[in-house]
């Protein structure tokens, strides 16, 4: 695919009203835009996806907004320019094929599957994961997933030609990149809790790896094992 792809369209009337309205995403989607993010296919899919069905019903009304999310388990949405942001830089490498470590409400996942991708996530909270598995299958999207450690990836599927990692660590998961694809990028949060930096690590036709910075941000912890 190109990054010029078209997003699929969810098989489901999502058109929401009032603060979950088309014209309310529409605005999120020129904010992004004001924010940087070019790449039409990515404001397209932004703007299609229905974020508000990602969150609690009482926070529906707040799903368009430029901010992160609770959404239970001490875990949160992230704000849409991080969903959009990450996912144009994975779209520079043209993938077809994508890990994403920690699914969340599964909104990521989400956005990834419209553009056409071939989606594998991880989770390691059970009751996450049930809960996105479920917003999949009222969109009609086909997302691979499984309840592990994020550590671990998801070596039997790879190797990946971009992986999203949606929880922030104080270094890279070596595991993780060595589920890379040669010519594939990673994109995950990396430091201390305080001063985290959204990093884009490509890996080389030999293998060889460079980074470089997308910006501050701030994700919750990626913590090691599970819960049922």
């Amino acid at each position: 695919m190109t990054a010029q792809r078209l997003p699929l369209r969810p098989q489901v009337d999502v058109r929401g009203q009032g603060l979950t309205s088309q014209r309310v995403r529409d605005r999120m989607v020129q904010r992004l835009r004001e924010q940087g993010i070019a790449n039409p296919a990515v404001l397209q899919v932004m703007g299609s996806v229905p974020r508000h069905l990602f969150v609690d019903e009482v926070l529906a009304s707040r799903a368009y907004e430029d901010t992160a999310l609770p959404i239970g388990a001490g875990q949160t949405i992230s704000q849409p320019w991080v969903v959009a942001r990450m996912t144009e830089a994975a779209l520079e490498v043209n993938p077809s094929k994508v890990l994403e470590i920690g699914a969340g409400s599964g909104y990521q996942a989400a956005v990834l599957s419209a553009l056409g991708l071939e989606v594998h996530t991880v989770e390691r909270i059970a009751e996450l994961l049930r809960g996105a598995r479920k917003r999949w299958r009222s969109l009609g999207m086909e997302i691979r997933s499984k309840h592990d450690d994020g550590h671990v990836g998801w070596a039997d599927n790879g190797p990946f030609d971009a992986i999203l990692v949606t929880a922030g660590g104080q270094a890279v998961v070596p595991q993780l990149l060595e589920q890379l694809k040669p010519g594939g990028v990673m994109i995950a949060p990396v430091g201390p809790a305080a001063s985290q930096k959204l990093l884009r690590i490509r890996k080389d036709e030999q293998g060889k790896l460079t980074e470089d910075s997308l910006g501050a941000v701030v994700f919750v912890p990626l913590l090691a094992g599970l819960v049922d």
